[in-house]
């Protein structure tokens, strides 16, 4: 089997007297759709945090794509591609939808933060922008807006847009569905098995029907440690998981 994309071993997180990841361990293999469900407190935030550099392990390793990337900042991990969406979108509400992915495509050339506002003017920025907001559904009458006057769907598919503008090696998404109305989930849904195969995701979410519709793989962690890993089918037929999560969930 090939070395996985992004393997985590053994990570350790503690605040105070408080462990919030305990000897957690989670590859992401290449190709695949990996989801990490998990209750409110399960400490999702905090091993996401670790994964992408914004906290620094206790104990443990993050390997990105054969490379020890533990210690390196989160800008050197989206350097080699390691990008995530966030839970709150954050985008530029003055600019235009296409601006804002032509910016994400600026950033990943590497030009210069100071011509920012060429963005929306550089058709060497513009061109991919097109492409990829196309490439995740984005309605062309819709590219010019100001992504202040979006729909919170339209701006959680922009949201898209702008991480995958950065070409990631390895995409993670922090709840894409949160906020969604059911039409707008399912639409979220269906972008992302669009790009499934494509770019391997690690894919944090609460909306257990997106999960088992997309996962290859289910990791399920409670109070900090991973209690199931496996595929949807294994997850779901699994006691433990029933007990601590599913149940709850009504699933």
């Amino acid at each position: 089997m090939a070395e996985p994309v992004l393997q985590a071993s053994g990570l350790v997180k503690r605040f105070g007297g408080l462990t919030a990841t305990d000897d957690v361990t989670l590859d992401v293999r290449a190709g695949e759709l990996h989801a990490l469900i998990g209750p409110n407190g399960a400490g999702k935030t905090t091993l996401i945090g670790q994964l992408t550099g914004e906290l620094r392990p206790d104990a443990g390793q993050v390997v990105f794509r054969g490379e020890d990337v533990t210690r390196l900042s989160t800008a050197a991990r989206v350097k080699r591609g390691l990008v995530r969406s966030f839970q709150i979108v954050q985008l530029l509400d003055d600019d235009s939808a296409l601006a804002n992915v032509a910016l994400g495509v600026q950033a990943r050339l590497g030009h210069s933060f100071r011509f920012l506002r060429r963005a929306a003017t550089d058709a060497a920025l513009i061109d991919p922008a097109r492409a990829v907001l196309a490439d995740v559904g984005f309605e062309p009458a819709r590219m010019g807006l100001r992504s202040g006057d979006l729909s919170h769907g339209e701006r959680k598919v922009l949201e898209l847009a702008v991480a995958l503008a950065a070409e990631p090696h390895l995409l993670l998404l922090d709840e894409p569905m949160a906020g969604l109305g059911p039409s707008e989930s399912l639409r979220m849904t269906e972008t992302l098995r669009a790009l499934k195969g494509r770019i391997p995701m690690l894919l944090i979410e609460h909306d257990m029907d997106a999960v088992f519709a997309l996962a290859d793989r289910i990791s399920v962690l409670v109070y900090g440690r991973i209690i199931a890993s496996g595929t949807p089918e294994a997850i779901r037929a699994d006691p433990a998981v029933q007990e601590a999560y599913l149940a709850e969930e009504g699933h």
